[in-house]
């Protein structure tokens, strides 16, 4: 499957279709008053609903708040926790932090990687699952750590990442 297949094959899954998301859009900016201090909370209440800021949503939070839509878009790209492409269902996290470093977190990433087919940053084509890597956990003393949704694994080895993700079906 070439790399074109494969994005036109998740945008085809994740596409809302346009009025879907207005819908959906329009009740959550039912309950603010469309002041532009609003816009981060708005944002953050859409992400929440799709798992991403469909293009859509962010053209009609735009003339909710009254402000270019460069301006929704700069805002979220500015700040890492908004998502312009759809995330997976599972999202796992590898700590690159010094004491994971020193401890084999670059191996744990790399197995990761080998059994999803993905890279750090990437989601899986059937929107499963979506690695990313984060700086710190601040769970040093059961490094390396790697979080699966909001279950944090202490003291990782390759084995351990094959078994998670045996469970979670994978590999």
């Amino acid at each position: 499957m070439s790399i074109a297949e494969v994005t036109q094959n998740t945008h085809t899954v994740v596409q809302e279709d346009e009025e879907t998301v207005t819908t959906r859009v329009d009740e959550i900016l039912a309950s603010y008053t469309g002041v532009k201090a609003e816009l981060i909370p708005i944002l953050q209440q859409v992400q929440q609903a799709f798992g991403y800021l469909p293009e859509e949503a962010m053209s009609r939070i735009a003339q909710f708040v009254e402000v270019p839509e460069c301006t929704v878009f700069g805002v979220a790209t500015f700040y890492a926790q908004f998502k312009l492409v759809p995330t997976g269902r599972n999202i796992i996290k590898v700590c690159r932090g010094t004491g994971c470093y020193v401890k084999g977190a670059p191996r744990i990433l790399e197995e990761t990687e080998k059994i999803l087919g993905i890279k750090d940053g990437e989601t899986t084509p059937d929107l499963e699952y979506t690695l990313e890597t984060v700086a710190c956990f601040g769970s040093c003393a059961l490094a390396p750590v790697m979080v699966v949704n909001d279950k944090v694994y202490g003291s990782m080895t390759t084995d351990k990442v094959k078994k998670i993700l045996d469970r979670k079906g994978r590999h």
